[in-house]
């Protein structure tokens, strides 16, 4: 499994550990930034890890921003991109079981480092459970479907 990682600088100590954590499981890691702790524009590193999950160049992908909210909001503008902002290993879990989320939102100021971790643990070992939240996962690609369509039709 390839797993996109990307972060603002609020985020990038707990991103450095998760980084760890994934490479003793096993799991193939791309980061797409950011380097250290200076300030930067979190939209820039939320679109680059939403763009290849939406174009399928990675399976998953990890986002960190000071609170959570502002990396969801990027990542949920990109087709496909089902990005869920968790705060614990219960949110984990049933955003992977329910939701079938392809994208983990922390926040890197808001959640003890130890317990982020044992969250990412959650959302890898957890599935999508399928029968009726595959019909409501259906609904939201085809209102998905129906927005672009929308779209192309104004331009």
């Amino acid at each position: 499994m390839q797993v996109a990682i990307g972060s603002d600088h609020a985020g990038h100590g707990l991103k450095e550990k998760i980084k760890a954590l994934m490479q003793n499981l096993g799991l193939k890691t791309l980061d797409f930034g950011t380097d250290g702790e200076a300030s930067v524009d979190y939209p820039d590193y939320g679109i680059k890890v939403a763009e290849a999950v939406s174009e399928g160049s990675v399976d998953k992908g990890i986002l960190i921003c000071g609170t959570g909210i502002g990396m969801s909001i990027v990542a949920n503008k990109y087709p496909g991109v089902r990005a869920a902002l968790c705060h614990d290993s219960f949110t984990a879990r049933v955003s992977r079981e329910h939701n079938d989320a392809n994208v983990l939102v922390l926040g890197g100021r808001v959640l003890d480092h130890e317990n982020a971790l044992e969250m990412v643990k959650e959302w890898f070992s957890t599935d999508f459970e399928g029968g009726r939240h595959g019909r409501r996962l259906q609904k939201i690609k085809e209102l998905e479907k129906a927005t672009m369509n929308s779209k192309s039709k104004k331009d």
